[in-house]
């Protein structure tokens, strides 16, 4: 029997690694479909999260039955509790790279605005605290998981750096309002994605380490 709930167990990771793996190619196509001004691969970002609602609905079905049926605990229960909580994390960085799409096929309907400098490097670091934070899950690295949770800080300054600029911009020139509206939501997708990944780096370390540190970080910035 617990040869079985091992298996189960497995199985439920390798749910979350393929939803994370979706997650974070949304990510780089949005960022490609951005900067090569590529509708159609902007619309197929749109298409992929359907994969990733229908992944966050099979892994919660999953969960609940695990803990219904094998009524788990100690790390047990905390893996199946945080799995439930990393799918959703999962699920909300597919939707901000739909709201991205939709704001670059709006973006691509204009000349283009500025060079794009900021927004590629949020993305990248988005990425990268996105796979490296599954990279903790699978190998219980908690000290990779609160590097992710530091590197969020650099995100939220570009964000702050490009808000600044593109208000620039509208100020000295009304014509440039609406795309500079539609890059600021697209810097504030990414704000909200490398949260979401930095919430999947929090809920990491309580897997391992049984210690809850969610806003605690916030305190000490």
């Amino acid at each position: 029997m617990e040869r079985h709930f091992d298996h189960e167990l497995a199985a439920l990771k390798e749910e979350l690694l393929r939803m994370a793996s979706l997650a974070e190619q949304s990510v780089a196509e949005m960022l490609k479909a951005l900067t090569q001004r590529d509708d159609a691969l902007a619309r197929k970002v749109e298409t992929d999260d359907d994969m990733i609602d229908q992944l966050q609905i099979e892994i919660d079905d999953r969960c609940i039955k695990l803990l219904a049926l094998r009524q788990p605990t100690a790390k047990d229960l905390r893996f199946i509790t945080m799995s439930m909580k990393i799918s959703t994390d999962l699920e909300r960085i597919g939707d901000e790279a739909v709201n991205i799409a939709e704001s670059v096929e709006a973006i691509n309907k204009e000349p283009v605005l500025k060079p794009l400098v900021d927004i590629p490097r949020m993305a990248e670091i988005a990425r990268s605290m996105i796979r490296d934070s599954l990279h903790a899950f699978i190998f219980g690295t908690v000290e990779e998981a609160q590097q992710v949770i530091q590197r969020d800080d650099q995100v939220d300054n570009l964000n702050y750096q490009l808000q600044r600029e593109l208000t620039s911009f509208m100020i000295e020139d009304p014509q440039t309002i609406t795309r500079c509206l539609n890059l600021m939501r697209v810097a504030h997708n990414l704000e909200r994605i490398a949260d979401h990944a930095t919430n999947i780096a929090e809920e990491i370390i309580y897997l391992y380490e049984a210690r809850d540190i969610r806003h605690h970080h916030e305190q000490g910035s």
